[in-house]
């Protein structure tokens, strides 16, 4: 299969490219580098700095048999602050992009969705028959794109899949994650155990949990990007499917400190502070779904090895 991955010099992109690498697909990277990195880009894979509304022109030179759709803005603060840029990037660039696929009679497309889609859920674990309410521009956005394929998939017999995944942290093949404005819990807690930053901040210790502090479901990369491939193998022409992809397990703050204590050997000081407007106590995905119809089960569901790989990660490559 060949397959065009757009935001493919991105953290998750880049793994994901890896893995279809593994199994045996040709794979074309399609990023702006706006964020991404063009060393990440595996060299089995051909590479093309264009913006995703460009991707047409990638589309006429070869025959595509899918396209993963990673390429985004993803951070929630920046698009209650710039919500254009984020209509622009994820509903206008994506539409661009699913027209050029329609054009250019590629018949498969598995989307990057998220859990913001779900906004603060009443319920946990969420399923996807949870109601979407999205509570910023990054979690609407991405919804809309869920629409749009759902609507393709219903008017043109596209293939569609997206994929709704929860929190992300580990390393693959060489690949991790580093983000010129870090955001990640684990990233940020490793960054203060290699001496980067002074301490992590614990926002909130009096949730309604078991020790107090937020729990959250953390999903190894490489098990996200083996969802990907099963999504693209399973994808049914007329058909817009929607997979929640996660542990099925909650690890709070406080759990994921201690664990990259351990990890590191490191004592990885912690201050307590007040806790974020619109912060869920528990966000944690069901994936019951993609196991039973995609076939799919983390390989890597222990936090250790999460954080453990993103620590052999962050330790072998300078991320500053």
């Amino acid at each position: 299969m060949r397959v065009l991955v757009t935001g493919g010099a991105g953290y998750i992109g880049s793994v994901t490219t890896a893995v279809l690498l593994e199994a045996g697909h040709a794979v074309t990277v399609l990023d702006d580098l706006s964020t991404g990195h063009r060393d990440a880009v595996p060299a089995a894979a051909e590479f093309v700095q264009a913006d995703i509304r460009t991707a047409g022109n990638v589309m006429s030179r070869e025959r595509y048999d899918a396209v993963v759709h990673l390429a985004a803005r993803s951070l929630v603060a920046d698009s209650v602050a710039d919500p254009a840029a984020y209509w622009q990037a994820n509903v206008v660039g994506s539409l661009a992009l699913a027209d050029a696929a329609r054009q250019h009679s590629v018949p498969r497309f598995v989307f990057s969705s998220t859990a913001a889609v779900y906004g603060d859920p009443t319920t946990t674990p969420v399923r996807e028959t949870a109601e979407a309410r999205p509570t910023n521009p990054y979690g609407a956005s991405k919804l809309a794109v869920d629409q749009l394929l759902d609507s393709y998939a219903r008017a043109y017999g596209l293939a569609a899949v997206s994929l709704r995944y929860f929190n992300v942290a580990g390393a693959h093949a060489g690949l991790g994650e580093r983000h010129a404005r870090e955001s990640h819990l684990i990233p940020l807690i490793l960054d203060v155990a290699q001496g980067k930053r002074d301490h992590i901040v614990i926002h909130g210790t009096d949730w309604d949990t078991t020790d107090g502090t937020c729990v959250r479901d953390y999903i190894h990369v490489a098990d996200l990007a083996r969802a990907h491939l099963l999504a693209l193998e399973n994808a049914a022409a007329g058909k817009h499917e929607i997979y929640n992809l996660g542990n099925g397990t909650g690890f709070s703050v406080r759990e994921v400190i201690d664990t990259a204590r351990l990890v590191t050997g490191r004592s990885i000081p912690a201050l307590e502070g007040p806790r974020r407007p619109g912060d869920p106590a528990a966000l944690v995905a069901s994936a019951e779904r993609a196991q039973a119809l995609l076939g799919w089960r983390p390989r890597h569901p222990e936090l250790r090895t999460i954080v453990g790989d993103a620590w052999a990660f962050h330790t072998a490559k300078d991320i500053a």
